[in-house]
């Protein structure tokens, strides 16, 4: 039996068209968008909260990229510079939306590879361990690959990583700590919008205190990139990379953006490893050996980039810019309140409680419930199954829901609390 939520419009029809009407007053572009069909409940469409794990597919992808494949077929090699979008400077294609999208300077943006390869790039040249000032801070709650990554790096130099390695609770601890601790501190590296609990960290401060303790300062954007509003070249971090398959919706395993600030861009002093396309195009084809670097971002690439995977985040781009990130934030801040306000109808009387900061400015567009009895992995499985509600599970204790303001509704928000309420009982 389907449970009804308890304030608001009595009955479960009056709740329903209580959502369709917000629909239809604050429409997003979910048309644009490839929405797939309900595995169960009543409606064919699915209730797709989980674009913070993979965005949906644009209608326009599979376009672009067929016309992409085309140029090759019809023109072989010489696609590289006489395709409708040449080969050669395709990557440029991609630069100046994605330096909009993160508040960054063209020449401080390149997109390419992926976040994790992206994340080690830049430490090659941003940590640099010397005397005591050896540690990396990270979130306690960081995403596995970048404890991983920062773990490796300490190892790389020779450190211990379990003394290297500084696993912060909060962006106040962060601050306290730098303020306690600075002189130690080579590298702060945080997820800029924590993926387990949804919270917004406060980048301008902790850039600036980061910097004022005499450290190197960069961000993971995983889930912040196309989420909030950033402003990278103002805040002056030293470096950022996100990637592109979650609320850019360029696929999954697609490529990830990298910022280096202008301050450091054709610094010869820094290192950073090369390769062909870390060379300055103009000359590329001399076939020097010596590598003539620009002084842009473009300078932390290696390889050739691989074009069937930047058509998909240019696409992807091309609907960011249209849109503006303003305007999805605003309907960002309203759709996540409608859920957290569904939410605050049945958590009280059930095993489950948001994590998510409640403070709109502290938060993206996901709220994380922990799961006080059973097993998240479980709910969200039967949540898919017999609702047609697509969250994600971060075990042992976490469903996640991300309604997205691109393409998720009011609609779905309430069909996933009414099916949340049917699949955890109430306390007696």
């Amino acid at each position: 039996m389907t449970h009804s939520l308890t304030t608001g419009p009595s009955t479960k029809q009056e709740q329903e068209a209580d959502a369709l009407r917000r629909d239809a007053e604050d429409p997003g572009h979910r048309e644009l968008f490839l929405v797939p069909p309900a595995e169960g409940g009543d409606y064919p469409e699915s209730a797709y909260l989980a674009g913070n794990s993979l965005g949906l597919q644009p209608k326009a992808t599979r376009t672009e990229l067929l016309a992409d494949l085309d140029a090759w077929a019809r023109l072989g090699v010489e696609g590289h510079l006489e395709a409708e979008r040449p080969w050669l400077p395709y990557h440029e294609l991609l630069t100046e939306p994605a330096a909009r999208l993160v508040g960054a300077l063209p020449e401080e943006t390149v997109v390419m590879n992926s976040l994790t390869v992206n994340l080690h790039l830049l430490m090659v040249s941003f940590y640099r361990p010397k005397g005591r000032r050896t540690r990396i801070v990270i979130e306690d709650t960081a995403f596995p690959s970048d404890s991983y990554a920062v773990r490796s790096q300490a190892r790389f130099h020779g450190l211990d990583p379990d003394a290297t390695v500084v696993r912060l609770r909060s962006g106040g601890e962060v601050l306290d700590y730098l303020a306690r601790e600075g002189e130690t501190v080579a590298l702060v590296m945080l997820g800029g919008v924590n993926y387990l609990t949804g919270e917004l960290m406060d980048i301008p401060a902790i850039t600036a205190a980061g910097h004022a303790a005499g450290a190197v300062v960069g961000w993971d954007l995983a889930h912040a990139a196309g989420n909030v509003p950033l402003s990278l070249h103002e805040w002056g971090p030293d470096f950022a990379a996100w990637c592109s398959y979650k609320y850019l919706n360029s696929g999954p395993g697609a490529l990830g953006g990298v910022f280096v600030h202008q301050r450091h861009l054709g610094d010869p002093s820094l290192p950073r490893f090369e390769g062909w396309w870390s060379t300055e195009q103009a000359t590329r084809f001399r076939m020097d050996p010596v590598s003539r670097p620009p002084a842009t971002a473009d300078a932390w690439q290696i390889s050739n980039p691989p074009i069937y995977a930047m058509g998909p985040v240019r696409t992807s781009l091309e609907l960011f810019d249209r849109v503006g990130m303003a305007e999805l934030r605003a309907r960002s801040v309203r759709l996540t309140a409608y859920l957290e306000s569904l939410l605050d109808e049945i958590v009280p009387s059930r095993p489950l409680s948001v994590v998510t900061p409640r403070d709109p400015g502290r938060r993206g567009c996901q709220l994380s419930l922990r799961i006080e009895r059973g097993s998240a992995a479980e709910l969200a499985g039967r949540l898919r199954r017999e609702h047609g509600v697509v969250t994600d599970a971060r075990e042992p204790d976490i469903v996640r829901m991300a309604p997205t303001p691109l393409y998720s509704t009011y609609h779905d928000c309430w069909r996933a609390v009414v099916a949340l309420a049917d699949r955890v009982q109430e306390e007696s």
